[in-house]
């Protein structure tokens, strides 16, 4: 008779094989300039005023020009100075590929130097006291859409020989991510720069 082979559930082995990581990191090799991105953000006179919304997109993907807007609903703004590593990096942005496990990452000392706004429910933002300067704003607005189709409830059968499929409506929602993102300039001190960002 063959011995009881018993299954231990703690994780503990003369052997243990590694996680797999087939991640691959894209990483800007621009230095990030910390001081640059300081004195970018130092109080200034100027305001950017904007509004942050989205359309519906038709089949092909394109967003449908006389659709209704669908306004950013208390969504975050966030703002960044233009700098060179940041330049890098949305380039690298552009070669993501989520299918093949690639992406692009913003180094800590990058992401701290950002500003915050929220939006209010008809999408409006302002970042007020800003310097002259060049910025990046991005946002990522989530919505859904409503959807349906028939599905297949059963097939009737008559007296003739004949069959009548039937089907019934099945509606449900379909979930969005936009990434709204735009480049502003404040060309001069005091300036109220008004966007659309979408």
């Amino acid at each position: 008779m063959m011995g009881t082979i018993l299954l231990s559930t703690s994780a503990k082995a003369q052997y243990i094989e590694k996680e797999r990581d087939d991640t691959i990191r894209l990483f800007a090799k621009t230095p990030f300039d910390t001081l640059a991105a300081r004195k970018a953000l130092a109080l200034g006179k100027g305001t950017i005023k904007g509004v942050a919304f989205t359309k519906p997109k038709t089949n092909l993907g394109y967003k449908a020009p006389l659709a209704k807007k669908i306004y950013a609903n208390k969504i975050k703004i966030i703002l960044f100075p233009v700098t060179p590593y940041l330049e890098e990096y949305l380039d690298l942005k552009k070669k993501e590929n989520p299918r093949k496990l690639k992406y692009a990452y913003i180094s800590p000392d990058a992401w701290r130097f950002r500003l915050e706004a929220i939006t209010n429910s008809d999408g409006e933002f302002t970042f007020p006291d800003m310097k002259p300067g060049k910025y990046y704003l991005q946002a990522v607005l989530n919505w859904s859409s409503g959807a349906y189709y028939d599905r297949y409830t059963g097939t009737g059968y008559n007296s003739y020989g004949g069959g009548t499929d039937y089907y019934q409506r099945e509606y449900y929602n379909v979930g969005h991510a936009d990434l709204l993102e735009k480049y502003v300039e404040v060309e001069k001190d005091g300036e109220v720069v008004n966007v659309k960002l979408k």
